[in-house]
Parts: C-alpha cells; sequence; structure tokens
C-alpha cells in the first residue's frame, strides 16, 4: 500500500544521494538538534559496511550500508530519545516501517517524528524498505532484495550492537503504516521472540481475502517499482507456502502475550480512487484480522476513525503511549 499523507509528495528512494549530499538531504534535521560528536561511533557488522553516516551530538542519526541482502545501498534514520548521548540509560526500541513508494526519511520529514516522540524514553529505528514488501521476493530481475533479512537478521542485530537497547523480547516494538503496517503484523508473528507490541496503521492484515487482492497488489507493485518485473510471492501462481508464513490472519496463534494495535479509516475519499481501493481494503482485512483474535481470546486495541489511507499522528501518539506502557522501561 502507498504511503500519501495528506498534502504530502510521495517519496522515492531513486533521488536518494550518498557522500555530502546524502548527509545533506538525509541528516539535516539532525544537525540542528546538537554540537559535538556522540562519544562512540557505530561500527560495522552483522553483515552491514556502513557507506555514509551523519552522528551528532542530537536525536537523529544516519547511516547507508552495504550489504549483499540490497543491490542498492539502504538506509536507516535512528531516532535517540532526549538525554541519550549523556545518559548511561538502556532503552526500549521501535522499529517503525514505512509505507510503499517511500522510504527512511518519511516519517521525520512527512510526518515530525521528531516532536511526536519528544520527550519518550524510546528509541526509533525508521529503515529503507523500498516496496518490498518486507519481504524476500520469489524472484528478481533487478538484483538481491531481500528486505527481510536486511532488517531481521542484519539491521535489528546491528542496532543492538551499536546503541544502549535491551536485546530482549520486551525491549522491541514494531509498527508501521500502510505496506509498513502489513511488514510489522508480518514480523511480530514470524518472528514471535522479537517483539512484544506490534501495531498496524492502516497496514493490510488478510492477504488473502477478495481472491488475494493484497497478493496480487504486493505483486504488481514490487514488480513495478522494486523488482524489475520480479515478484514477492510469485506470478500467475503464487508460492503459497510463504503466502500462508506471511499472511497475518493465518497466524493468530503467534499474537498470544503481544500487545496489538490496530488503526483503519472508515470513510476513504471516494474521489479518490487509490485512497478508496486502499482504505476499503484495509478496512475490511483489519476486521477479519481482529474477529479472529476475538475467537482465540487474544486481547487488542483497535481504532476505526473517519477518513482514508493516511498516517494519524494522534493515533500513533495513543499508540506510543501504550507501547512504552507494555515494553521495558529505560534505566
Amino acid at each position: 500500500m502507498q504511503i500519501n499523507p495528506e498534502g504530502a509528495r510521495p517519496l522515492t528512494r531513486r533521488r536518494l544521494l550518498t557522500g555530502a549530499a546524502g548527509v545533506a538531504a538525509a541528516g539535516a534535521l539532525a544537525g540542528t538538534f546538537g554540537a559535538p560528536l556522540p562519544a562512540q561511533a557505530a561500527g560495522d557488522g552483522h553483515g552491514l559496511r556502513i557507506v555514509d553516516r551523519n552522528e551528532n551530538g542530537g536525536r537523529l542519526q544516519y547511516y547507508r550500508f552495504a550489504t549483499d541482502a540490497i543491490q542498492w545501498d539502504p538506509a536507516v534514520n535512528v531516532l535517540l530519545p532526549d538525554g541519550y548521548h549523556t545518559s548511561n540509560k538502556r532503552y526500549p526500541v521501535l522499529y517503525l516501517l514505512h509505507g510503499g513508494n517511500a522510504d527512511f526519511r518519511t516519517f521525520h520529514m512527512n510526518d515530525n517524528i521528531i516532536n511526536l516522540t519528544a520527550g519518550r524514553e524510546i528509541i526509533v529505528v525508521m529503515p529503507d524498505a523500498a516496496t518490498g514488501w518486507y519481504s524476500n521476493p520469489v524472484s528478481s530481475n533487478t538484483g538481491p532484495r531481500n528486505w527481510e533479512t536486511f532488517h531481521i537478521a542484519q539491521l535489528l542485530p546491528w542496532i543492538e550492537s551499536n546503541f544502549r537497547t535491551f536485546a530482549e523480547y520486551n525491549g522491541r516494538a514494531v509498527a508501521g503504516f500502510s505496506m509498513g503496517g502489513f511488514g510489522a503484523l508480518k514480523y511480530a508473528a514470524k518472528y514471535y521472540g522479537h517483539f512484544c507490541s506490534v501495531s498496524s496503521h492502516s497496514g493490510p492484515a488478510s492477504l488473502r481475502r477478495d481472491f488475494g487482492l493484497v497478493v496480487h497488489w504486493a505483486n504488481l507493485s514490487s514488480a513495478a517499482v522494486e523488482l524489475g518485473g520480479g515478484t514477492v510471492y510469485g506470478a500467475p501462481l503464487w508460492d503459497e507456502a510463504r503466502v500462508s508464513a506471511d499472511n497475518p490472519v493465518q497466524r493468530i496463534g503467534s499474537y498470544h502475550n503481544k500487545r496489538i494495535f490496530l488503526a483503519a479509516g472508515t470513510s476513504p475519499d471516494p474521489v479518490n480512487w487509490f485512497d478508496t481501493v486502499n482504505e476499503t481494503q484495509v478496512l475490511a482485512g483489519q476486521r477479519e484480522f481482529r474477529a479472529a483474535l476475538g475467537r482465540a481470546g487474544i486481547p487488542h486495541e483497535w481504532r476505526e476513525v473517519p477518513g482514508g489511507h493516511y498516517f494519524r499522528h494522534e493515533l500513533f501518539v495513543q499508540d506510543l503511549n501504550g507501547m512504552l506502557g507494555r515494553l521495558r522501561r529505560a534505566g
């Protein structure tokens, strides 16, 4: 699902730059928040080699990596809590996942994540994912695009090696918008021991409903934008095992003992077909998912609010409060 917050122009990874220009584009906000460099610079590891960075004494840190998992060099913004550089505390971590046709900068450029998290004792990690649906695709004609490997096997342990975190179940949350909301639900179920809290803001929760509409959309969007005609799940025939492994409604048992937050809009713009198709499908899939959670006796929070397919700041703040109530406290 494509990210398109109200009034915001979509960001595309094709405009990303490396070197000094990349630092200026991706880390400009970071430099306004402090002067001294952090005491210890981040290092390579876990299959990641840093090729560009902007580390500073403020909150927003930027890194770009060379990795065998992705043909091009993906990036990440790491938003530190106030006082990180002068404290000895460890902090819980939120992995915040963007929607399609967006990139690692989306939440700080479009959604003011710096102010939304001010005063909160949590590290927020915002990685690139292109339009890859948080998956290792069945096929790619543009080289490796193994986003699931990059996020789970490489980036997560790299974060825990380079920042003061709690490397445990109760120390991690995952959330996302649109395609990223799906990614959050998928990662939380597929990697059960990694995340104690999962949140999906206008993210699909059911891949197979309506004759697999979301699977078709994942295949088409990834083929057009990311994979050069390759697909996430395979076409014309799907890899059924992969769909089942990734499908939240087929993984209900994997959501036991987690905090779950779901949000969707009830009134997409009837003139905007893209908004209508996206949020109508999201709402129906989340209702199906919620019903399955209810039958399994799994507690969950949910919001249905007016509007269409965009990231709602007020619901994110509610969600963040709930995450912090579930996560291990900084200390």
